[in-house]
């Protein structure tokens, strides 16, 4: 079949052709073909384009020159136009023509690439999901794994001729037996460590709390949370309670809801304000926003504890040596470093939510332009 040639527009033919009276069967296939028109330019755009129907329809009231010739390409104008937008043919030609057809192909084609930008959008968004619970669960089971064996294995040197029932039996008294010695040795270091996993294995609750999956936990919030710990927590209380015993030397019944008044007030609302202050730094916040926020949430972190603390310490100041002391603390911590953590990341994790929102309207306006 003959086409129309991509350098010309057909119209510029339709002077040199004579305007005798069209017969009768050619008058019969213009109009068909103009009939029929709006039917092929409707079935070839998307049905659910607002745009294409409109154009669908204004199309309808475009103008067919009848022709004398006999050839059948002449006759089927509109045919031959539909068939140019089909084959991925002249956009500027299509639109000289017919009016329309170029910007049906746009709007397809925009469509279509949105909604792959989506998919492929959506399959990397569930690909780093999947990474980073694998790498949180690979965390998980090699620290549970190795501090498994190591409290299992504290007496593998001796185990030649042992029953199992007996690793089991005196595992836990010759575990008990190490702590003792290291406070003893190292002191300091033996309850920074146990300060660091507390406070790792609290955030992590925290976030569990939250609403968070057990293995899409924040790393680096915990590894945070756990710094602190390790650093802070197990140093500071070692001097603080050797200071609380020369503050209050006494052996009196009012000693302890002494030690317990002081420790809920001013060392409570210390240790409060460092772990605070300095897991925001380490989150890189602004000064000032640390500042204001460590205002406003002072006095609901300092009367949450009242809540848990005092019943705890009653027995921390009463019955637990001095050198134990920080263990049974770090006992009651999980549950209090639960709340902290919760205190402390809440209002950042708010602010960075509220951050993310012009950036993802931007991309949906981009990918969805309004309508006309």
């Amino acid at each position: 079949m003959a086409s129309v040639p991509s350098t010309v527009a057909p119209r510029t033919f339709l002077p040199s052709i004579p305007k005798p009276r069209a017969p009768l069967h050619a008058a019969k296939s213009v109009a068909s073909a103009a009939r029929n028109f709006p039917r092929l330019s409707h079935n070839l755009i998307l049905s659910g384009n607002k745009r294409a129907v409109a154009v669908n329809s204004a199309s309808e009231e475009f103008d067919v020159i009848s022709v004398q010739s006999e050839d059948i390409t002449d006759q089927q104008e509109g045919v031959v136009v539909s068939r140019v937008e089909m084959e991925g043919g002249d956009g500027e030609l299509a639109t000289q023509v017919s009016g329309f057809g170029a910007n049906e192909g746009l709007l397809s084609l925009e469509g279509f690439s949105s909604s792959s930008s989506s998919l492929i959008g959506s399959e990397s968004v569930d690909m780093e999901k999947l990474i980073d619970r694998t790498i949180n669960a690979t965390i998980v089971l090699a620290a549970g794994t190795f501090a498994v064996t190591k409290l299992l294995t504290i007496d593998s040197d001796y185990w030649h001729g042992w029953t199992l029932y007996e690793i089991l039996r005196y595992a836990p008294q010759h575990n008990w037996s190490a702590y003792e010695e290291a406070l003893k040795t190292n002191p300091v270091l033996a309850k920074m460590m146990i300060s660091g996993i507390v406070y790792s294995l609290g955030d992590w609750i925290a976030q569990c709390v939250e609403g968070k999956p057990l293995f899409e936990f924040d790393r680096a919030r915990m590894f945070r949370s756990g710094l602190v710990g390790f650093t802070l927590h197990g140093s500071l209380s070692h001097f603080y309670y050797q200071f609380c015993e020369e503050l209050f030397p006494y052996k009196e019944w009012w000693v302890v809801p002494a030690k317990v008044a002081f420790d809920q007030t001013a060392w409570s609302a210390l240790w409060n304000s460092i772990y605070y202050t300095v897991v925001a730094l380490l989150r890189l916040d602004p000064p000032m926003s640390i500042l204001n926020e460590l205002k406003a949430t002072f006095f609901p972190m300092l009367t949450a504890g009242w809540k848990l603390w005092p019943f705890a310490h009653l027995i921390t100041y009463g019955v637990i040596p001095v050198e134990q002391r920080l263990l049974w603390v770090d006992t009651i911590e999980l549950i209090w470093v639960t709340i902290l953590s919760t205190f402390s990341n809440e209002k950042s994790e708010a602010r960075n939510s509220q951050s993310m929102v012009p950036s993802e309207v931007k991309s949906t306006t981009y990918v969805h332009p309004p309508e006309e």
